[in-house]
């Protein structure tokens, strides 16, 4: 008797048509609300302001924060998810360790969105709190430029990139079996992708959720750095212009401050 042959999910240029359609509805879903003015109200200053509890907040950022990474993140990951799908396609239910190693990539990436929210929260809390930081806002924003440009140059996220940058000898060395193989995986690469990319997400903090320049420029950024053959000499550069942006905003800020009557 033979033994029918494993059903192979669909798949456009390698990538599981799952994963095209959530980055393509994601960059949908961030369309439409900055065409309907919507954006605004799940950047994190107006879930603060309109009073809603934390945990109601936390829960409405961490859907937006769902769409931003898949149409910021996984893009930057195609490489790998088309070698993990390729390596799976063998395997009796390969559907299911995709789905394994989805969950796991997202799941870090979910930890990381509560994480940042609730620190995000706790800034707020002692901006309020202390009068001269409420009065000068803006630290907060060339502070988060400044961070970013600065972790550029770290030897965490050189480390970080490395295993990004190769994705066949980091599947050789953890590939693994089934849902629950491929949920270790997934949450192995998203904690290497947290690790080089944590300070540039970080910044969609401070200039909006949901703000379409801003995700469509870190997000070739981040392709460019983790797939393209030069993308190691583009990650200086761009420490340089983040820290280059942080300066002019925090001059011009405390400048045009002084000069209000």
């Amino acid at each position: 008797m033979t033994t029918a042959a494993p059903a192979q999910p669909r798949r456009f240029g390698g990538v599981p048509a799952a994963v095209a359609f959530a980055i393509a509805g994601a960059w949908a879903l961030a369309i439409a609300a900055q065409a309907t003015g919507s954006a605004g109200a799940l950047h994190h200053d107006a879930l603060f302001e309109h009073r809603r509890s934390l945990w109601l907040g936390l829960a409405l950022s961490l859907l937006a924060w769902q769409a931003m990474t898949a149409a910021m993140m996984l893009p930057s990951s195609l490489p790998l998810i088309r070698l993990f799908a390729q390596a799976s396609a063998s395997q009796p239910r390969p559907q299911a360790a995709m789905a394994g190693f989805l969950g796991g990539y997202a799941l870090v990436w979910t930890g990381f969105g509560a994480v940042a929210f609730l620190m995000d929260a706790g800034v707020h809390a002692t901006i309020q709190s202390t009068p001269w930081l409420h009065a000068h806002e803006w630290v907060l924003g060339g502070g988060v430029l400044a961070l970013a440009g600065a972790f550029q140059f770290s030897s965490l996220k050189e480390a970080c990139l490395r295993q990004c940058r190769h994705p066949g000898a980091f599947l050789l060395r953890h590939y693994a079996r089934g849902a629950r193989g491929g949920f270790r995986v997934g949450a192995r690469h998203g904690a290497f992708c947290v690790g080089c990319c944590w300070a540039l997400m970080l910044v969609m903090f401070a200039v909006g959720v949901a703000n379409l320049i801003w995700m469509a420029l870190l997000t070739a950024l981040m392709v460019h750095e983790k797939t393209r053959p030069l993308g190691a000499r583009a990650v200086p550069v761009t420490g340089v212009a983040l820290l280059a942006a942080a300066s002019i905003m925090l001059l011009y800020s405390a400048y045009a401050e002084r000069m209000l009557p």
